[in-house]
């Protein structure tokens, strides 16, 4: 492809974008695709001659477009977001365009400073306490892992990097965690070899949050049987509901007790930009390692997950390798994200979250945020006032309700609970998802989506009121 037809073709690329963008509440939210539509719609073997753009692209939109879910619908209500806006996406193209592999500060200077830049500027942003620092990875889920490894070495003293599973002591080892802490909690303990039966679910208060006095006992108990308690993971807004753990009580448990302590904060910690509610991460002083996702409330695109330690020195002693072809003059001098992590190869993420902070500002970030949770809070109110309705648990963004059906039994209920949705997400109006609290089905909507107004909110009451009818 030469210049001009890669120019031609962008700017075509562009304007789709745009247009996409600008009518993108004409497409349904989730996708009616069924299982196999694209497999068998595509042949079985690459082309062996090349195939004009015109071509390629007539497919994307005949045969890929159905199959997208749009999770940047203003209606998509469904999980968390996976956020975007126009300058990261700009952003986003210039990283491409720039094919920056960022493992090292040779291989690319500006991306590694621009990295260490921007993680200040969220700290401050955040008013995180002071000693964190960090990087970028693609997800929570990374950070997660990068934690409890960080935690293994620390209750090994790095015997287990060196010798595996059978280092003294790598068999007694124990995390715990909330009953409603994020599933990727309980995967990077048996990725990091620590093994799903040493993770101690630790039941919640009826706020569903972290219990902590049941904590306590179950890590004195835990003691008194020859376990190491190497980590405990606190939550800072649950995936199912929203739920905070008590940040304060934990981390000054976890620091008397010597207990490394991550804090996952991946969808709920951009709201610690607005001063009203930065108490959202009272205690955090007392944590080892934090992370939060500004691809998830902060208007940047997946992936990008912002991981803070306490302890450079204890990461870079868990993640590091330095083999001869990766060694540099600068070395001494520099930070190497490469040992920051797991990956080798990096991403230039720095760039769409810096142009993303200095396009809004923190002002802008912030009225984004407020105006979501004066949806959510509405929405809340709506359903309050609805007496088919059963309000469960409203807070930061998050609003998990269901319908009530006193004609039926538990049972019955939670299958018509599970209708209601089908009928919701079938209606093409706006996607959800589920969640069960105290073993009841529970519908949940979140209005974090970047492009999201009142009128798409009310759009999604009057559907949900539709799917109900017959409560």
């Amino acid at each position: 492809m030469d210049t001009e037809t890669f120019r031609r073709l962008g700017h075509f690329l562009v304007d789709w974008i745009a247009n996409y963008r600008r009518d993108i509440r004409e497409h349904p939210v989730l996708s009616a695709a069924e299982p196999g539509d694209l497999r068998h719609a595509l042949p079985e073997a690459p082309p062996d001659a090349p195939e004009p753009f015109d071509a390629v692209f007539a497919d994307f939109e005949r045969l890929v477009m159905p199959g997208i879910t749009h999770w940047n619908h203003p209606r998509f209500f469904a999980y968390f977001p996976a956020n975007n806006s126009e300058p990261s996406i700009l952003a986003e193209m210039m990283t491409a365009a720039l094919g920056a592999q960022c493992m090292s500060w040779q291989t690319s200077p500006a991306a590694t400073e621009l990295e260490q830049v921007t993680m200040d500027w969220l700290a401050s942003m955040l008013n995180l306490p002071e000693g964190f620092t960090g990087c970028l990875h693609d997800t929570a889920s990374v950070a997660t892992l990068t934690a409890v490894l960080m935690a293994r070495e620390r209750a090994t003293a790095f015997r287990f990097r060196e010798e595996g599973a059978a280092a003294e002591g790598a068999d007694r080892l124990r995390v715990y965690a909330s009953s409603e802490a994020h599933s990727s909690v309980e995967k990077a303990v048996f990725l990091a070899g620590i093994g799903r039966r040493n993770l101690v679910k630790v039941p919640t208060t009826a706020s569903l949050g972290l219990d902590v006095d049941a904590l306590r006992a179950a890590i004195a108990s835990d003691r008194e049987r020859g376990f190491e308690p190497a980590c405990v993971v606190a939550t800072i807004g649950t995936t199912s509901t929203c739920a905070v753990d008590p940040l304060p009580d934990i981390g000054a448990f976890c620091a008397d007790a010597g207990v490394f302590l991550h804090v996952d904060a991946a969808f709920a910690g951009s709201l610690a930009a607005l001063p009203e509610k930065r108490s959202i991460l009272d205690g955090l002083a007392q944590a080892d390692s934090f992370v939060f996702n500004p691809h998830k409330w902060l208007f940047t695109n997946f992936d990008c997950s912002a991981h803070f330690v306490r302890d450079p020195d204890l990461l870079q002693a868990t993640c590091a390798i330095d083999p001869e072809y990766l060694k540099t003059a600068h070395d001494d001098d520099v930070v190497n994200f490469r040992d920051w992590g797991i990956p080798l190869g990096r991403r230039f993420r720095a760039l769409k979250l810096w142009w993303v902070l200095r396009s809004f500002g923190v002002a802008g970030i912030r009225a984004r945020l407020r105006e979501g949770l004066r949806l959510a809070d509405e929405l809340a109110e709506r359903l309050r006032a609805d007496s088919r309705f059963e309000l469960i648990h409203a807070d930061l963004g998050l609003v998990c309700f269901r319908v009530q059906r006193p004609d039926l039994d538990p049972d019955e209920e939670d299958a018509f609970n599970a209708s209601v949705l089908a009928r919701i997400n079938a209606s093409g109006e706006a996607y959800l998802t589920h969640t069960r609290v105290f073993g009841r089905y529970v519908l949940r909507i979140h209005t974090a989506q970047a492009m999201t107004t009142a009128d798409d909110v009310a759009a999604a009451w009057k559907v949900i009121r539709q799917a109900s009818q017959g409560a």
